[in-house]
């Protein structure tokens, strides 16, 4: 398993929110560039870019994303707001690895269908999950549908991976949901990236230990709950393993 810095873009800052709520900031850093470069010098590889100001259609940190892009030393997996062909086109030709889609993917499974086959193995899709319901629109809509459901109608697809988001832990520093990740793990042909409270190197233990590919760490990170360089000794992409193929 491989742990992943998140880098998340709002108003031109490098940004840590609780729960994802705006009026919950906690980390504010104002040269994403250099957070980035950072978290490399630390010893990641991979790093998680998502631009909270589209994502929730506040406006866009495009500009952020392309300099970040342009540092060819870092793999990175980019997401917030991509609906269409023509964004993923856009970042792909900028650089980036792997593109992170949503709400549209998870609200329209036809465009998702189309869009794996002509990027194969590129896609990610972002599950963000709430009392085991996969919820859309930056969290504000719930769809009728359990998490393990969605999964399983995922597999039939070519999908670099599935990252599922335990809404309910996210930026509490309160420790991860390992049963919900145990579960998809289990049932998921895609190999299975989990984010939300992950706080401890324990956390990052079961998380492995559970067959889980990779780990978006944010709040611990940035707070220095987990110390990077142990982090990244342990579970950086040193190697520079991937994480797109199964882990089954």
């Amino acid at each position: 398993m491989i742990a992943i810095p998140a880098v998340d873009l709002r108003g031109g800052a490098c940004v840590q929110l609780v729960g994802g709520s705006y009026d919950e900031e906690r980390i504010r850093l104002d040269d994403p560039p250099s957070v980035a470069r950072m978290w490399f010098t630390q010893g990641f590889r991979r790093l998680h870019l998502v631009d909270l100001d589209a994502a929730t259609g506040r406006g866009d940190n495009g500009e952020l994303v392309r300099r970040i892009l342009a540092d060819r030393q870092l793999e990175l997996q980019v997401g917030g707001g991509i609906r269409s062909r023509e964004a993923i086109e856009r970042l792909i030709g900028e650089g980036a690895r792997n593109i992170v889609v949503g709400t549209r993917a998870l609200e329209q499974m036809e465009w998702l269908a189309e869009m794996t086959s002509i990027f194969p193995n590129r896609l990610m899709v972002a599950a963000d999950v709430r009392d085991r319901r996969v919820v859309t629109r930056g969290w504000a809509h719930t769809l009728p549908r359990d998490i393990l459901d969605v999964v399983t109608m995922l597999n039939d697809l070519p999908l670099a991976g599935i990252l599922v988001t335990a809404v309910h832990r996210e930026g509490g520093l309160g420790g991860t949901d390992v049963p919900l990740m145990e579960d998809v793990s289990r049932i998921s042909q895609a190999s299975v990236i989990a984010s939300g409270g992950i706080t401890t190197i324990n956390d990052l233990r079961a998380l492995e230990d559970c067959g889980v590919a990779a780990a978006v760490i944010g709040m611990a990170l940035y707070t220095g709950v987990l110390n990077p360089r142990v982090v990244a000794e342990e579970f950086g992409m040193t190697q520079g393993h991937p994480i797109e193929t199964s882990h089954q």
